[in-house]
């Protein structure tokens, strides 16, 4: 089993440090690592440095750093326009997609969207967001940690913009032609995936984004739920980038 990865702040300069605080907690009261066991630690930003336990107090570990790497960020970068979903699908969705490679997840306030994230209960689902992202790019052994990026409901007008700057755009859509397991994929910049909620994309919606230079594509003769359509695409590009 590889070792397990935890996510500070900045990494140690020194060839020593306590790790303490939430991430120590789960290293020593959850996880309860011991002398002697290695693990991982990540700035969320490609550093990484590799550190054996010396000693393990109270929610604390005490740590003895024996290497320092540093990940390259994925070029092209994938940004999946998510939907805002009904209850814990969207969770659902984060978590998925982290685990599989997306780099930035920005929630939208699609017109079939049942959710709406108004105000202070839209700041606090976009967090939850994000913290579902911070612990999914732990279990996934990542060094980039996702953006959960945007206002907490982006609209159809800044997601517009957003596909204009982007060096290639999909739309799932049911109905589509085009295959995303065929369709050209740029070398670099931006590929923006966009993925609709329950009730899928309306047809303004589609108008919209195809009109800024996304288009529309299909996975497969099935239709997905909100929670796996952007697993999917995100493996079929991650395929066809070699990123796997």
């Amino acid at each position: 089993m590889s070792a397990p990865l935890f996510l500070v702040e900045s990494l140690p300069t020194a060839d020593r440090l306590t790790l303490d605080g939430p991430e120590g907690h789960h290293a020593a009261t959850v996880q309860r690592l011991r002398v002697g066991e290695e693990l991982l630690l990540a700035d969320g930003r490609g550093g990484t440095a590799a550190a054996v336990v010396t000693a393990v107090g109270r929610g604390t570990l005490d740590l003895e750093i024996t290497s320092r790497g540093y990940v390259d960020a994925s070029v092209p970068r994938l940004v999946v326009v998510q939907g805002i979903a009904k209850g814990d699908r969207g969770e659902l969705a984060v978590q998925a997609m982290t685990e599989v490679g997306v780099d930035e997840i920005v929630p939208w306030a699609a017109a079939r969207s049942v959710t709406q994230w108004r105000g202070d209960r839209g700041v606090r689902a976009r967090e939850k967001w994000a913290a579902t992202a911070r612990e999914a790019a732990k279990q996934a052994r990542r060094a980039w940690l996702p953006v959960v990026a945007g206002t907490p409901d982006e609209s159809t007008a800044r997601v517009a913009r957003r596909i204009g700057g982007a060096a290639a755009a999909f739309v799932l859509h049911e109905e589509a032609q085009e295959r995303l397991t065929t369709v050209e994929l740029p070398a670099a910049g931006e590929i923006v995936l966009v993925v609709g909620p329950e009730g899928g994309i309306a047809d303004s919606e589609l108008d919209t984004f195809t009109g800024a230079g996304a288009r529309a594509v299909r996975l497969g003769p099935s239709v997905l739920r909100t929670s796996t359509a952007g697993v999917a695409a995100l493996a079929v590009l991650a395929t066809r980038l070699a990123r796997w």
